[in-house]
């Protein structure tokens, strides 16, 4: 049986994000197919449209799922989508007010975009709708391999008006016990804290980093009156309550200073969820007497949070689901059905999240490589991990990119950022070379499986530690060691690392203990500060040359950059982004003063533009993708000596992503010739 579960909004590429009337904008679309039980392809679209958290239609992930067994929609025995049937009629009806549209229902609008995707007329009675906390529920359950658990989902808000549920699952019965409303959202209030510290939605994980910097003592009774605990795991908040805060702190603008005060509050708010949640947890524990605990939803990627549940022994084991944000809802959503309509076959526990896309082999490899030889150096290797290791040990920084994309918003070895993970400076120095993130936030250590006991301290409870879910306390005598991967409290989020799921990256990890000692390497996802983690190898070779990343290792191939000048731009050939937009506003100044300017911008709302000086602007309206920027300049009649400011700008919009540059074919071609 074949199942494709889908989240996210309907919008296309070339298409304004909207605000629906009740007030939700759709954020990390997916999709997974799933045959007979068992994962084929997972995908979330912002790895392929470029673009974080995309809301968009997963038009792309719906192709590379079909594209893994040669499908079409006509192959799909059923497809999942992940809210219910009366919340997905609201988005399509609220859709034919807002753009005119012929659909007046969900399945009118969901056959349309099915047909236009291959031509396949869509059986709508094949078409499914699954809450959307019953999808986080399944996707948690299903891939524990527990056979009975506690199931807690627990997120910002869903359309159905939840923001959690207590399940108590077994096999494929889910029996819920509870809901938390959208009123008593965590992840809301979580949300509704941090804004005073200059950040928003999606910048959780950034303030669980901030936290063990500050003092929770400083504002714990402050953080106590906006939730009261009541009996029976119940608890009250009171979200309007943090705008009170403006009296007793400074409230921080996006990208100013952070102050100790911040460090404080932000303390106090991790250490506030933590305390909600374990109250949770420890009553439907001993109510339902369940040893083991699943858990999903957006709020279960506060790893340090489900750190102190190993470390409270309240569970013999304890899963977390990767995914854990709305993308794993296509997964759980899939899963869900499949196994509605085969639950003879037990779930299919998760051993790895390699289901994304695949890079090619060496042979193709090689060719693209080529097209690129005028910026990149590059060589196939006998022993790629033992060369990639033994510089690594000397210090360089790689961009490693193997194998299948991880699913889900973690590199794990296959689309990551590489370095050594004992100098305390390496921190600051990949954030100067890629990340340009805040300085305060810690990177992850790959450990090999067989060693990490000897270097954390393992809970009681068991966990699979594979994906960076859990935060563990270093081994003191360890801390010093591991200075670029130890966070300021002692701790770690680590990944453990089997030869059984990613047998390259294990040996990589091995050349580096048998150099040094030490079985770790630093590993943080492979991405500028503007871009979701690369995808393709093209995606890598960008995010290579637009950052100042020492080494790129890509199949057994070793890159280096080249010194490159203007020419060398010249020859790149432009191309606008398909989500992308070109715009020319006249305007008046305060005095009367006309005046114009000219932007580029991504259908993604404010969050993605550029102001662009005009020479620019003609470049990209008459670029086609085959002529050069040499060729587009000569062709609009300017001069030598704007060139140069002109291809300063263009890596510039290249380095946001917000243009795309290629070696143009069509030069090359006549050099060729020539």
């Amino acid at each position: 049986m074949l199942v494709l579960g889908l989240t996210g909004g309907m919008d296309l590429p070339h298409e304004d994000l909207k605000v629906f009337d009740f007030g939700r904008i759709p954020h990390d679309s997916a999709a997974v197919l799933v045959q007979d039980g068992k994962v084929i392809a997972a995908v979330e679209e912002e790895r392929l449209n470029r673009v974080k958290h995309t809301g968009k239609a997963p038009l792309h992930s719906i192709r590379l799922c079909l594209s893994e067994l040669n499908l079409t929609f006509a192959d799909i025995d059923k497809v999942v989508i992940t809210t219910r049937e009366q919340e997905s009629d609201m988005y399509a009806r609220d859709d034919f007010f807002y753009r005119e549209s012929l659909f007046k229902n969900a399945k009118e609008m969901l056959l349309d975009f099915f047909y236009k995707i291959d031509g396949t007329n869509y059986d709508p009675n094949n078409i499914v709708f699954v809450d959307h906390h019953i999808c986080h529920a399944a996707s948690a359950h299903f891939m524990s391999g527990f056979d009975r658990s506690l199931t807690v989902t627990i997120d910002g808000q869903s359309q159905e008006g939840y923001a959690g549920y207590i399940i108590s699952a077994e096999g494929t019965n889910f029996k819920i016990i509870d809901r938390i409303t959208n009123d008593n959202s965590l992840g809301s209030f979580y949300i509704s804290v941090i804004r005073m510290l200059g950040y928003h939605q999606h910048d959780e994980y950034k303030v669980m980093g901030l936290a063990p910097y500050g003092d929770p003592s400083k504002f714990r009774r402050m953080l106590k009156k906006a939730y009261v605990l009541l009996p029976e795991g119940k608890f009250k908040l009171n979200l309007a309550w943090s705008t009170a805060l403006f009296d007793f702190m400074t409230p921080r603008k996006k990208g100013g200073p952070i102050t100790q005060e911040h460090k404080d509050v932000a303390a106090a708010l991790q250490e506030a969820l933590e305390t909600i949640v374990m109250h949770i947890l420890t009553h439907y524990q001993q109510a339902t007497g369940h040893t083991k605990l699943s858990m999903a939803g957006g709020v279960a990627h506060n790893c340090s949070m489900n750190g102190k549940v190993l470390y409270s022994g309240l569970f013999d084991e304890v899963f977390v689901q990767p995914a854990a944000h709305d993308a794993g809802n296509a997964l759980g959503g899939a899963l869900y059905i499949s196994n509605k309509f085969q639950s003879d076959d037990a779930p299919e526990k998760l051993e790895h999240l390699y289901w994304g896309s695949r890079i090619q082999d060496n042979d193709g490899l090689g060719e693209l490589l080529k097209r690129w030889e005028r910026f990149v150096g590059f060589r196939k290797v006998d022993n790629i991990e033992e060369e990639t290791a033994k510089r690594i040990a000397e210090g360089s920084v790689f961009g490693w990119v193997q194998g299948r994309a991880e699913f889900g918003p973690r590199a794990l070895g296959n689309r990551s950022i590489l370095a050594d993970p004992r100098p305390a400076e390496n921190k600051n120095v990949i954030n100067q070379m890629v990340k340009k993130r805040e300085g305060y936030r810690p990177f992850a250590p790959s450990v090999l499986e067989e060693y990490v006991a000897d270097y954390y301290e393992m809970p009681s409870t068991k966990a699979p530690y594979s994906y960076m879910n859990f935060v563990l306390r270093t081994k003191e005598d360890k801390q010093q060691l591991l200075g670029a991967v130890t966070h300021v409290d002692g701790t770690a989020r680590i990944q453990t690392v089997s030869r059984a799921t990613n047998d390259k990256y294990w040996r990589l990890i091995d050349e580096f203990r048998q150099l040094t000692g030490v079985p770790i390497l630093l590993n943080t996802s492979f991405n500028n500060n503007v871009e979701p983690i690369v995808d393709s190898e093209e995606d890598a070779i960008v995010s290579f040359l637009t950052t100042n990343i020492h080494y790129l290792a890509i199949g057994d191939y070793m890159v280096e950059k080249k010194n490159v000048g203007t020419d060398d731009y010249l020859h790149m050939a432009p191309t606008r982004l398909v989500n992308s937009e070109l715009k020319k506003s006249i305007g008046y100044s305060a005095d009367g003063t006309k005046h114009t300017s000219h932007e580029v911008r991504l259908h993604f709302g404010n969050k993605y533009k550029k102001v662009i000086p005009e020479e620019v602007f003609l470049i990209l309206e008459h670029s086609d993708g085959e002529k050069s920027l040499g060729e587009l300049a000569a062709d609009l009649g300017f001069s030598e000596q704007s060139k140069g400011e002109i291809v300063d700008c263009f890596i510039e919009l290249w380095s946001l992503r917000l243009v795309n540059l290629k070696p143009s074919e069509r030069v090359a071609a006549l050099s060729a010739r020539s």
